[in-house]
């Protein structure tokens, strides 16, 4: 097996782990208010709460070793057999936001934006980083060890959805704006699990996913009162209804139509 195998997680207890090193962010957010870049509070500064999770589990699970073997995972690209994948995984969330932005009418497009791509890309990896080695390095394969992969990733993208509530409350989004986009988050997840698993069970590329679905929404929709994540929702969840019905809800990484993919 492994280094993710060698001691037996607890996926329940890493996510009420990461839901306890969040509260002060919360309560920070709720004393200070927003004061983050496009309008966001502070408690979003709470991305490093499922690394910190994940490691203390580890270090008791498996002491230093096992540690520095999860955080490696971070630059685990080399597992990527097909490098058809880690394109995928740059280009996934782009087409999902680019469509989205064409069925939405009144968004412009601001190419004032455009040459902050590379920082933002830069800043949201190391976001991304901090929460998928938490979310996918530590609580993705044991959930899928006992259920299957499309189960796997609805639990975890509920549980990475309802850790998001706060910060949206918080940011003072109307309910309508919350529905949406925390449905699109269950919905993403399945994506980047059927990228993790279909990459070689690739840390790096869930990861890249991840920053990709950030650096995109900002970049198209930096006015954020323009965004409508219920579109976004909506072609995310028949993306990933059809990822399950031509890759199979048991390992998402079985193509129907050929061995080879």
């Amino acid at each position: 097996m492994g280094e993710e195998g060698r001691a037996e997680r607890r996926p329940l207890t890493f996510f009420l782990l990461t839901f306890f090193l969040a509260v002060p962010f919360w309560l920070l957010a709720a004393a200070v208010g927003s004061g983050l870049p496009f309008g966001l509070p502070l408690s979003a500064l709470m991305f490093p709460c499922p690394l910190v999770a994940a490691s203390i589990l580890v270090f008791r699970e498996e002491g230093r070793s096992g540690v520095a073997a999860l955080l490696m995972r971070i630059f685990d690209a080399r597992r990527i057999g097909r490098k058809a994948w880690l394109l995928a995984s740059f280009l996934l969330m782009p087409a999902i936001y680019i469509l989205s932005f064409t069925l939405q009418p009144d968004a412009p497009l601001d190419p004032a934006v455009l040459p902050l791509v590379p920082l933002l890309f830069a800043v949201f990896f190391v976001t991304a980083a901090f929460e998928e080695i938490g979310w996918t390095g530590y609580a993705t394969d044991p959930l899928q060890r006992r259920r299957s992969a499309v189960v796997a990733a609805l639990i975890i993208g509920v549980a990475w959805s309802a850790w998001h509530l706060v910060p949206d409350i918080q940011a003072g989004q109307p309910a309508a704006f919350i529905l949406g986009q925390r449905t699109f988050s269950v919905f993403l997840r399945v994506l980047i699990v059927w990228i993790y698993n279909s990459a070689g069970r690739s840390v790096f590329a869930a990861i890249i996913v991840h920053a990709m679905d950030n650096v995109s929404v900002y970049s198209l929709f930096p006015d954020t009162t323009l965004y409508d994540p219920l579109i976004t929702a909506a072609v995310t969840a028949s993306v990933a209804l059809a990822v399950v019905a031509l890759w199979g809800p048991r390992t998402l990484a079985r193509f129907r139509f050929s061995r080879a993919i």
